[in-house]
């Protein structure tokens, strides 16, 4: 019996290891690291910061020529006691990144603006914060009543090229989520 406690020690850690290495092999999850909604004389504004670092294979997918498509989505909404809360104001932001290989340059298209980095963690700066984004009008905003503001930042693949929607279905290291509800007055 004490010559197999050795063995059986060796086969429980050798299984334990087996199912920590996927967790730590797992990148981190994306979050927000800053978010505030301040209400001003011109409007509802909102700011926010992402933490996220791309994987491998989407990293590799961009040097190869496929563009990535980032959005922010952000609804205001006014609760109601009597029927479902009641949605303000939608507002939405895309961004495009892509690579250029023949000046080994990153490329941000947000709108019709166009900036070129020389660096992807330059490229990915741009688009993982924004500052004073106005998401609805004051007049929208009822004084007295209860608002909350319901923010989404993923990056979205219904916007590549076809033939990579296909191959990518079901791989979560294209998945990049973060979602976050907030209240305010």
């Amino acid at each position: 019996m004490l010559r197999k406690w050795p063995a059986r020690l060796a086969s429980w850690l050798f299984w334990l290891l087996a199912a920590l290495l996927p967790l730590a092999a797992h990148a981190e999850a994306p979050e927000f690291t800053e978010f505030d909604v301040a209400r001003g004389e011109d409007g509802l504004q909102l700011t926010f910061s992402v933490h996220f670092e791309l994987p491998h294979g989407v990293e590799d997918a961009l040097i190869k020529g496929v563009p990535l498509y980032f959005v922010a989505e952000a609804e205001v909404f006014r609760d109601r006691w009597y029927w479902r809360d009641k949605r303000i104001n939608k507002a939405m932001r895309v961004w495009r990144v892509a690579y250029q290989p023949l000046t080994r340059k990153y490329r941000v298209t947000f709108g019709g603006l166009n900036q070129s980095f020389e660096t992807l963690a330059d490229a990915l700066a741009a688009v993982r914060r924004v500052s004073g984004w106005k998401i609805a009008d004051s007049a929208q905003i009822e004084e007295g009543a209860r608002h909350y503001v319901e923010m989404s930042y993923r990056l979205d693949t219904t916007l590549l090229p076809r033939p990579m929607q296909i191959g990518i279905g079901g791989q979560p290291e294209w998945t990049l989520l973060v979602e976050k509800v907030q209240r305010f007055n």
